[in-house]
């Protein structure tokens, strides 16, 4: 582990220009400090032994995992004046859930919608559409209760599940247009 952190470490010129972090020694040689919100983060190694903040990154065990794997995939929201392009237009098949947010079960509903983002990634695309901001849609598509999620295939609606339900109700719903 010792070598794959001082790969990372390098003469200060060499210093990603967004580093503004003071240099960290790491084994006889300089680096730059990941910031917390970098995408990267270094998990230390688990020891019942109690090092320094700076030595336990640079022992053995320790390793640097990406954070990006747990933000890669995000709901976008779609409104009137990108629904055309995003969700018509679009040659695969789409989830839109239409919420407000002073809704309660639409709360409930969008980590199960997140969750599907993720795990449909590639094969799904997911947007949220606030009632509240767009009305035009949610009137064009016959919304009466949110949270309604909508599943379009080919720009053509093609069911509609109302209510906050379970994931494996969204799942077979979305598994019948893949």
């Amino acid at each position: 582990m010792a070598s794959l952190l001082e790969s990372f470490a390098g003469p200060r010129a060499f210093a990603p220009p967004s580093a503004s972090l003071p240099p960290v020694a790491v084994s006889g040689r300089r680096s730059v400090k990941f910031s917390d919100y970098n995408g990267l983060k270094i998990q230390p190694a688990r020891s019942t032994a109690r090092m320094s903040s700076r030595s336990r990154y640079a022992s053995r065990g320790g390793r640097i995992v990406c954070e990006a794997q747990e933000t890669a995939v995000e709901v976008s929201a779609v409104g009137d004046s990108t629904w055309q392009s995003l969700v018509l237009e679009c040659n695969t098949t789409v989830l839109v859930e239409f919420w407000a947010p002073w809704c309660g079960p639409c709360r409930m509903i969008h980590p199960i919608i997140d969750k599907l983002a993720k795990q449909y990634a590639g094969k799904l695309k997911c947007y949220k559409l606030n009632t509240d901001e767009n009305p035009l849609m949610a009137t064009t598509y016959g919304v009466r209760s949110i949270p309604t999620v909508i599943i379009f295939k080919n720009g053509e609606k093609k069911e509609a599940v109302i209510g906050a339900v379970p994931e494996s109700t969204l799942t077979t719903s979305i598994e019948k247009f893949l």
